[in-house]
């Protein structure tokens, strides 16, 4: 069976923020869908978006979506000891469908987004541009160090787009000051994943132009010094939670 054209992604995309904005929620595209709306040129394999509340659960956002749009359907995870279901929209075609991804802020680090943030390309809600790029970073450095296969190849799609977001928040003057409404824990995760990023595709000013500079070895050396040094003060509660979600969350698609 064909995969999704972006047309049909898109499509996809249009009818799931439809439904959440007549209910009066909110949500913002992230993930490869994100991408392709900022400019990157790649056909994203499903979509991932974003619902602005902290009143629904996930499971029951996905349910509002097939209660009202017999197109989206559910199945059950193959993941074992999985209670979740996944969610699906069925495209023209033999067994034909794009699969839906609903999130809310918190899950897999994802910032809240304040609803007066919510950049409009195409007619279709997007996160901003500089955190969309930060939650990227985040799945190529999961990716990474995934134990499985299929999520480490993952990794080489997500820098290609990664360089790609890059160039186009150079172009744009996006700029971190302009998003100082994100949690600092998000950022600083954000700047340490920008280090081993450019160990790894090499180094480039355009980080520093969008205020996301990378930091020297100099300054993570003494950085790690001190907190050895000063090992018995405990860390903040807040990075602690952060890392914390680091480790345990899965990455995004």
């Amino acid at each position: 069976m064909a995969s999704p054209s972006s047309s049909e992604v898109l499509s996809v995309a249009q009818e799931a923020t439809r439904i959440f904005a007549s209910m009066g929620l909110q949500c913002c595209l992230v993930g490869g869908v994100g991408c392709l709306l900022y400019g990157c040129i790649r056909t994203p394999g499903d979509v991932d978006l974003v619902v602005v509340t902290y009143s629904y659960g996930q499971e029951s956002l996905k349910n509002f979506l097939v209660a009202k749009n017999s197109n989206f359907y559910t199945r059950a995870s193959k993941q074992i000891g999985a209670t979740w279901r996944v969610l699906y929209y069925r495209l023209p075609g033999y067994r034909r469908s794009c699969k839906v991804d609903v999130l809310t802020p918190g899950i897999m680090n994802i910032p809240f987004t304040p609803t007066d943030k919510i950049v409009y390309l195409s007619d279709l809600p997007v996160m901003p541009l500089i955190p969309l790029l930060l939650l990227k970073l985040q799945a190529w450095s999961d990716h990474r160090a995934s134990y499985r296969l299929d999520f480490q190849a993952k990794q080489h799609t997500d820098a290609r787009d990664i360089l790609r977001l890059l160039k186009i928040a150079v172009r744009k003057g996006e700029h971190l000051d302009k998003v100082a409404w994100l949690p600092s824990t998000f950022v600083d995760a954000g700047k340490e994943r920008v280090v081993k990023f450019q160990d790894s595709q090499g180094s480039s000013s355009k980080w520093e132009k969008i205020g996301l500079q990378a930091q020297t070895t100099s300054v993570v050396s003494s950085a790690a010094a001190s907190t050895k040094i000063h090992r018995k003060q405990p860390l903040s509660s807040s990075k602690d939670a952060s890392r914390s979600r680091v480790k345990s969350n899965l990455p995004l698609p």
